[in-house]
């Protein structure tokens, strides 16, 4: 068996990966992992944006909104850091050079559903790129980073109840990597629905490693469905986004008949369930998103990537409706952390979307993903800076399999207050 070394191991290159291992001391040896490229990441195909509180006043009406949407199964305390928090992780990405959309200099905000103002930074309809392009750039000039793409971790190694290390499947050679602290930013579950908007490989890999090592999870059946996702493509191949900052902006869903059955701005679980409403009451297979009144500039301007994959589809959303229905999209439960990203088990956090802080409680607020992984992350960068010295990397492998039961997440999904068939799922 082939042995590594490092101070952290992070598993993920997503955004809540990438900013953690930034926020890190220069003297770590910091090693990340990539299941696929450093790009096929759930941040990089993130369309909206990012929610920021606009300024002091801002703060409790961002609070409220994140808790209305969560139907108030929120963690408040994590709500509150999220919020507060806010401003300070934006003006860090800008110093590492993402550029935001401007309007005569000052950041543009858009809106999306359940937000009561526009509070949404954005770089066009690409934030998610922008974001991921730009921590990739940051990272790779640190000597002390190190990457692995086609890496996947299988399980953590671990003696007496604590974390010493992780295993790692790399081009089909299996590696115990020796680290102090390890870090599981591995993504989310869409992978495992038969229609999502996730990259396919994102199959809730650490909650099945938290599954198998007794690690705590929370609010484990909570999986949101995006309402307005392009209503083309076969099943078990990731499904193309139609950004509810659309919605922000003015677009409207409509019925085949052309008849308006909802308030676009509703949060997304509400949108999602009159969409499956009106379709059960049709017989249609899909309702219609309409822009075309907002002007074809505004639109191809605002929207060139939506703009141009509707275009390969044979709509222009200038002129035409877009035929969407809903899609698994975002999981709100995962391993429980605290307001640091530590999980259960000593010496392992979990940051982003497999993470549950309790920030998102039974529904995401709209463009709130992006921030949780930049907040949480910096958080638990600070707390591995303060502990890393007292860690010893451990010379020999703890105990530890080489098998991710993938059934076991299904099981997990369905059966704890979630609402899911086993239609929904590749088999």
């Amino acid at each position: 068996m082939n042995r590594y070394e490092a101070d952290v191991l992070i598993a993920g290159s997503g955004v809540a990966g990438l900013y953690c291992a930034l926020h890190l001391r220069s003297d770590l040896r910091i090693l990340v992992l990539s299941k696929s490229k450093l790009t096929e990441t759930n941040t990089y195909l993130a369309q909206g944006g990012i929610s920021t509180a606009l300024n002091e006043e801002d703060i409790p009406l961002f609070i409220e909104d994140t808790l209305k949407a969560g139907d108030y199964e929120n963690t408040r305390n994590a709500v509150e850091i999220l919020v507060k928090e806010s401003i300070e992780n934006i003006e860090e990405l800008i110093k590492y050079g993402l550029e935001l959309d401007r309007h005569n200099s000052e950041l543009d905000y858009t809106r999306e559903g359940a937000h009561s103002v526009f509070r949404i930074v954005h770089q066009k309809d690409e934030t998610g790129k922008a974001v991921a392009e730009t921590l990739i750039a940051e990272a790779k000039k640190r000597k002390n980073i190190e990457f692995w793409e086609y890496a996947r971790i299988v399980d953590v190694m671990k003696k007496d109840g604590r974390c010493i290390g992780g295993v790692v499947v790399k081009e089909d050679e299996t590696i115990e990597v020796a680290a102090k602290d390890v870090v599981l930013a591995t993504g989310g579950v869409g992978g495992l629905f038969k229609k999502s908007t996730n990259q396919r490989t994102l199959t809730g890999d650490g909650v099945a490693i938290a599954i198998k090592n007794g690690i705590e999870l929370k609010d484990a059946g909570y999986v949101q469905f995006h309402p307005t996702v392009l209503d083309k493509g076969k099943e078990n191949e990731r499904r193309f986004l139609i950004s509810e900052s659309l919605r922000g902006e003015g677009a409207i869903l409509v019925n085949s008949k052309g008849e308006r059955f909802v308030n676009e701005l509703l949060p997304r679980d509400e949108v999602t369930e009159a969409i499956e409403k009106e379709l059960e009451k049709s017989g249609e297979k899909c309702v219609y998103l309409d822009i075309s009144h907002l002007g074809s500039d505004f639109v191809k301007n605002r929207f060139p990537a939506i703009y141009k994959e509707c275009l390969e589809s044979g709509i222009d959303i200038t002129k035409d409706r877009v035929p969407v229905s809903p899609a698994q999209h975002y999981y709100m439960g995962g391993i429980k952390v605290d307001l640091y990203g530590k999980t259960s088990m000593e010496n392992l956090y979990a940051l982003g979307e497999t993470a549950c802080t309790g920030v998102h409680g039974k529904n995401r607020l709209a463009s709130n993903s992006l921030l949780e992984g930049l907040v949480f992350s910096r958080r638990a960068a600070q707390c591995i800076n303060e502990t890393a010295d007292g860690i010893k990397i451990e010379r020999e492998a703890g105990s530890y399999t080489l098998e991710l039961d993938k059934k076991a997440v299904i099981k997990e999904l369905k059966g704890s207050g979630g609402k899911l068939d086993d239609e929904l799922f590749s088999d």
